[in-house]
């Protein structure tokens, strides 16, 4: 992984020997001849390499490149990898190829938007959904039984916020038996941690936003699957026609940030596990659920699925409800309250009042994503300094 990441913007060929990969700042590209461009659209050898950046763009295709590697790094098979303009249209562009005219059966706790979509926006396309309880498999097994129209079962490897670790093997095993494929957000968890493909998923959603960039200077989102898959289920068609590409400048960006990306990983992890350490025993804090902690209620599962540590995000339940969430919103200093994470500056957000607050109250409830709930998400400073403003916020 780090040698990846290293020589992530390594181009394979630029015509000035460029040592890093040069940002295409372009829309179009010149054609030779007709010729050239006839062969091109026509996907026959020897034509054009590119004409349009929303087709491809040499700078987005590299980070492709890198991401594949990544997420293939111990399996036998190549991957393929496509960049979105945000994780969201990645995720909407994965639903609306994989599932149209089809019922998804999507868990319950979800990042708010992907929520948000499902329940409102997918059933006017036809989709038609069911939420389940990936940790009740007895339950996931059962939905499957009874609905012969499901196309696709959409996970997060590690919930948002709740923290929840499903069981990717077991449940993929499922779907794939009923004939439906499964679709992972491996955001929180990033290719560092796990690697769905590994556990036969069919395709791997993200948003490059966050830990994959992490500095916070992009919007962006990705596809992966192994090599062979897109093309069968005509994706590439369905990003070319909704448009939610992403720009040469992001993809540079994105880029720049997968070089570190290794070292980043390795001190959210560090700072996450003291950080995590100290919630764990404060006396305004009813529960608090972390992978690295045996206290988890997915141990079992976390030990099969998670290498390289247990990546940087803590949730939290505060003991007071929704009004001891706002407050403590309202006095943190060192921490940044903001709606985002996997940056290298620690992140602070009350989902309840902020990212689900777009989610009804009884759907938020059911997920357990209670009025209490505080998503942490532990950047690379002094762990001490991280500490010192939970403390005084916490007071």
């Amino acid at each position: 992984m780090e040698s990846v990441c290293a020589q992530a913007d390594h181009p394979e060929m630029d015509p000035y020997g460029s040592h890093t990969m040069p940002l295409y700042q372009t829309s179009t590209f010149k054609f030779k001849d007709v010729e050239a461009g006839r062969r091109f659209f026509a996907h026959e050898a020897g034509g054009a390499t590119h004409s349009y950046s929303r087709l491809g763009n040499p700078t987005v295709q590299q980070v492709e490149r890198t991401l594949a590697a990544m997420e293939t790094i111990d399996m036998e098979n190549e991957g393929e990898a496509m960049l979105f303009g945000s994780g969201m249209a990645a995720i909407t562009t994965g639903i609306m190829a994989l599932a149209a005219g089809k019922r998804v059966l999507a868990q319950e706790a979800l990042y708010g938007c992907t929520s948000q979509f499902l329940q409102e926006d997918a059933p006017r396309f036809n989709i038609r959904v069911t939420n389940i309880d990936p940790n009740d498999l007895i339950s996931v097994q059962k939905a499957l039984s009874e609905h012969d129209d499901v196309g696709l079962v959409y996970l997060e490897s590690i919930a948002n916020p709740t923290m929840r670790v499903c069981d990717l093997q077991a449940i993929t095993d499922m779907a794939h038996r009923h004939g439906a494929l499964v679709m992972v957000d491996n955001t929180f968890a990033t290719p560092y941690h796990i690697r769905p493909l590994n556990f036969g998923v069919d395709l791997v959603a993200y948003s490059t936003t966050k830990y994959l960039n992490g500095h916070g200077t992009v919007i962006g989102g990705a596809l992966t699957a192994e090599k062979g898959f897109f093309e069968a289920t005509e994706l590439p068609v369905f990003r070319k026609n909704f448009g939610g590409v992403s720009g040469p400048f992001d993809a540079w960006l994105t880029l720049m940030g997968l070089k570190t990306f290794p070292l980043r990983m390795k001190q959210h992890n560090e700072n996450t596990r003291v950080v995590a350490d100290y919630l764990s025993t404060h006396p305004k804090i009813s529960r608090y659920w972390y992978p690295g902690h045996p206290s988890h209620p997915d141990a079992e599962i976390i030990d099969r699925h998670l290498v390289n540590g247990y990546g940087g995000m803590i949730a939290f339940e505060l003991i007071g409800g929704m009004q001891a969430g706002v407050e403590m919103m309202n006095r943190v200093k060192f921490c940044t309250l903001a709606v985002s994470l996997g940056t290298v500056d620690t992140l602070i957000q009350h989902p309840a009042s902020m990212t689900h607050s777009v989610v009804k109250p009884e759907i938020r409830q059911k997920a357990g994503i209670t009025d209490g709930l505080v998503r942490l998400s532990v950047g690379i400073e002094s762990p001490e300094d991280i500490i010192d403003d939970l403390e005084q916020a916490l007071s």
